[in-house]
């Protein structure tokens, strides 16, 4: 089976890789990440200009028509570049419900403006009972008249603090944990009653905790059919999920490169730590780790490109394989660098984070077993 990219995949990547080596440095990066927004506003109209934020969405919503094998080419070269951008927040998850639910003038209001770069967005599903179950929501929208009122609160929304434009899920029916009866509505983030938390995550990125305090929306805000919102939902958390697996792989490819590169460099009793046979053995068990990973990865994508029944567990398998092997590799590359693997100053520390992060959004490792086994 020929797994080499297309001619089109591998402009993609060859276009991410440059911009990375040129202009994406891991100081440009760290000044980003600290700045008021968390990322460059200028970067994120490059990407747009250059496409990348079109990738997943069709030619009729605006897009180029890709699939997962192209968003896998994109995420795997911005987990090397450990890219603060929101593109998982912004085109992933919240472009991913509204391009599955929005009606056609609804996409051409907020979807079009989003692949342009002109509109941030955020999806805010997840509640602080809900763990990992997208259907446990607490968060109810009441009819009132021809239009909803909004009351909830809603944890970890990535980019939350940024979105111009909130996608939200609520229950409109049903008990709080029914799968039937979920909402999707779309509102813009300074409606009166919307109530924002802003704060950077340990990896560098940003998230905000939501509360809507009776928040009223037209008729016009929902998405989709009221009521059943739940599997358009659910299909955009199985592509993130699918998506930052891919970002994972990237960082623990580069993690193992730079951990190689390091031991030929680093002197110690005379002579570079990588001739020490104990270190050439651990170094040979993370690149063991990344290719099983990639590996698994390719099998993944293609599932999910196929739309076959065994694409949901194709996903849960590789999620499960980047947070074990995922830690593994990130362990070994911070023990190996020494004292310096956890230092601010160097680029190591800020990917294991990251890595470690990714474990835990969109369901552990422990939670994609169980999903497995069931």
């Amino acid at each position: 089976m020929d797994f080499s990219y297309s001619e089109i995949q591998e402009m993609l990547d060859d276009s991410v890789g440059k911009f990375i080596a040129n202009d994406y440095d891991f100081d440009t990066r760290q000044k980003y990440a600290a700045s008021e927004n968390g990322y460059s506003p200028e970067v994120w109209q490059t990407f747009a200009e250059l496409g990348w934020t079109a990738v997943p969405f069709s030619e009729e919503d605006g897009g180029f028509g890709g699939g997962p094998a192209d968003l896998m080419v994109l995420m795997l070269r911005f987990g090397k570049g450990l890219v603060v951008e929101p593109y998982l927040a912004n085109i992933v998850l919240a472009g991913g419900v509204l391009r599955r639910s929005a009606s056609a003038s609804q996409k051409e209001k907020w979807l079009q403006p989003v692949i342009a770069g002109e509109l941030q967005a955020a999806l805010a599903y997840a509640e602080p009972q809900s763990r990992y179950d997208i259907a446990n929501i607490r968060t109810e929208a009441v009819a009132d008249g021809d239009g909803w009122v909004i009351s909830g609160n809603k944890g970890v929304v990535f980019n939350g603090g940024n979105a111009q434009l909130l996608v939200v899920s609520a229950r409109t029916s049903g008990t709080q944990t029914d799968k039937d009866g979920i909402t999707l509505f779309a509102l813009p983030a300074d409606s009166e009653g919307v109530r924002v938390r802003k704060y950077p995550t340990v990896d560098g990125h940003q998230a905000a905790e939501i509360r809507f305090d009776k928040v009223a929306v037209g008729a016009d805000a929902v998405l989709g059919k009221p009521g059943s919102g739940f599997a358009a939902l659910d299909a955009a958390i199985d592509e993130a999920t699918l998506a930052v697996s891919a970002e994972a792989v990237g960082i623990m490819q580069i993690m193992a490169e730079k951990t190689m590169e390091y031991s030929k460099n680093r002197m110690q009793f005379g002579v570079p730590i990588g001739s020490f046979q104990a270190l050439q053995h651990r170094m040979v068990d993370m690149f063991t780790d990344c290719e099983q990973s990639y590996s698994l990865l390719l099998w993944a994508t293609m599932r999910a490109a196929t739309g076959d029944a065994e694409a949901r567990h194709a996903i849960s398998s590789i999620k499960y394989q980047v947070g074990t092997a995922g830690r593994k590799v990130g362990q070994e590359a911070v023990q190996i660098h020494g004292g310096m693997g956890v230092s601010w100053d160097v680029d190591i520390a800020h990917y294991f984070k990251r890595l470690t992060v990714i474990d835990q959004i969109l369901g552990n490792a422990d939670w994609h077993l169980d999903r497995l086994a069931g």
